[in-house]
């Protein structure tokens, strides 16, 4: 069996552990496992990296505790607008969408803007016209409801004020949900998805489905998934640099890691971070907060590895 390995991230922030109750933690590490082992699993069987990602992303979207699919969070109207890309690091074809409010599973739709459409990059309503024309789940709003998402957008509706997933006090978290993994034929491929800022206006977009700056993957070099606050992210082309500064600088990939997310995105004030795998299997999960919803395997240890906290 030839080498593969899959990362999957659920969102990053101030995640301390005193401010964490046995059973939220139990109950966050036991949805991690259980969307890394699905993405692992196709690994395994001889699947591509492509599905590998969109399945664990799936998994991801159909848990009320990450801020994507059916947690997502309520913007200033009181509905969702959700976000989603993929991308093959072998072809470079990617798929994205955003202003998306009734489809089950985003990530779902993003694959599809590949495989059955010309385009990169979908939205709004005619996004879901192509979701319906391609037999994809579609929910109504109460499946996306969720009392306490309900209370954080209580908090400031009504305000200027759009606000990161579960911003209270030291307990901030951006809860994008992404999945990067390499397959046994050598392929690498990342995928994303997010509801957004609570209470966010005008259509705001954030990077989730901006292709290099929350996404981007290139056999050549890694595939990478991020999470923070996405206008950092977008100004600094995040996702992309990584992969930049290993092919044009010829730095390994946790130099690139290390050189974006704690270097260059620090002082530009951006709080987040990122998961990443290149092509020879290694992972990286590089962050600057508190914490990173996250979980790594690989099939030389065919270990389920799952972390919270900085330590």
């Amino acid at each position: 069996m030839k080498l593969f390995s899959i990362a999957i991230h659920g969102g990053a922030g101030t995640i301390l552990k005193s401010e964490m109750t046995a059973d939220k933690e139990a109950a966050y590490k036991e949805s991690l496992r259980e969307a890394l082992r699905i993405g692992y699993d196709i690994l395994k069987s001889g699947g591509t990296s492509l599905d590998a990602v969109e399945e664990a992303v799936k998994s991801m979207e159909d848990s009320p505790l990450f801020n994507a699919g059916k947690g997502s969070v309520f913007n200033s109207e009181g509905r969702h607008e959700m976000e989603a890309a993929i991308m093959c690091g072998q072809t470079l074809e990617a798929g994205a969408v955003a202003g998306i409010r009734s489809v089950k599973n985003p990530v779902a739709l993003s694959r599809k803007v590949i495989d059955n459409s010309e385009f990169v990059f979908l939205s709004g309503d005619k996004a879901e016209e192509f979701a319906k024309e391609n037999a994809l789940p579609i929910e109504d709003e109460t499946y996306f409801y969720d009392a306490f998402r309900y209370q954080q957008w209580q908090e400031v509706k009504g305000s200027d004020k759009a606000q990161l997933d579960h911003t209270v006090k030291k307990d901030r978290k951006f809860g994008t949900v992404g999945a990067v993994a390499l397959d046994q034929f050598g392929n690498v491929a990342a995928a994303t998805s997010t509801g957004g800022l609570t209470n966010k206006k005008f259509g705001r977009i954030g990077d989730t489905p901006i292709i290099g700056a929350g996404t981007y993957a290139n056999n050549k070099t890694c595939a990478v998934s991020c999470t923070g606050y996405g206008e950092y992210f977008i100004r600094a082309v995040t996702a992309y640099d990584v992969s930049a500064q290993m092919e044009y600088s010829n730095k390994s990939l946790q130099e690139s890691c290390d050189s974006v997310v704690l270097d260059k995105m620090v002082k530009l004030g951006g709080e987040g971070g990122l998961i990443a795998i290149d092509a020879k299997g290694n992972v990286v999960l590089s962050f600057n907060s508190e914490g990173m919803y996250r979980a790594w395997a690989n099939s030389k240890e065919d270990t389920l590895n799952v972390a919270i906290y900085k330590d």
